[in-house]
């Protein structure tokens, strides 16, 4: 069964691992990666990459990309959002904390802050505004 509008926008402010799907040459399928989002119903949808990534690129060049958020209980249930990139801009030291505790228990967040800041210590943020929406709840 499909979820409501607002279903479907608190399902994806929740803290689920996206799989961010962007098409990287004509001649391939697209580039399809786990990551880390952050989402408010009703706003833009925000990721952080590493300056120079792969994803990075592909996004750029792309001007759009696909995210799918999962989970399995206590059904499964899924959103998956398309759309127009309408920002990139270089990351802050507060975005990359918020999203590190947005996933992570504190006693892990500062772990993975440190590890962020040595080894991609430069990060875009890249929005993308919501247009096309497929999500249902397989359970009930």
């Amino acid at each position: 069964m499909a979820l409501s509008v607002t279903e479907r926008e608190q399902f994806l402010a929740e803290p689920h691992i996206g799989a961010l799907s962007v098409l990287e040459s004509p001649d391939r399928g697209p580039l399809s990666v786990p990551t880390w989002y952050d989402y408010e119903p009703g706003g833009e949808l925000l990721i952080l990459t590493a300056v120079g990534s792969r994803k990075g690129k592909a996004i750029e060049a792309a001007g759009r990309f696909t995210l799918l958020a999962e989970r399995v209980e206590p059904t499964v249930r899924y959103v998956s959002v398309e759309g127009p990139v309408t920002g990139i801009v270089r990351g802050t030291e507060e975005e990359l904390v918020r999203m590190a505790h947005r996933y992570l228990p504190p006693d892990k967040a500062e772990a993975y802050l440190e590890f962020a800041r040595s080894d991609h210590p430069d990060q875009l943020v890249v929005r993308m505004r919501p247009r096309h929406w497929l999500s249902a709840d397989l359970g009930g």
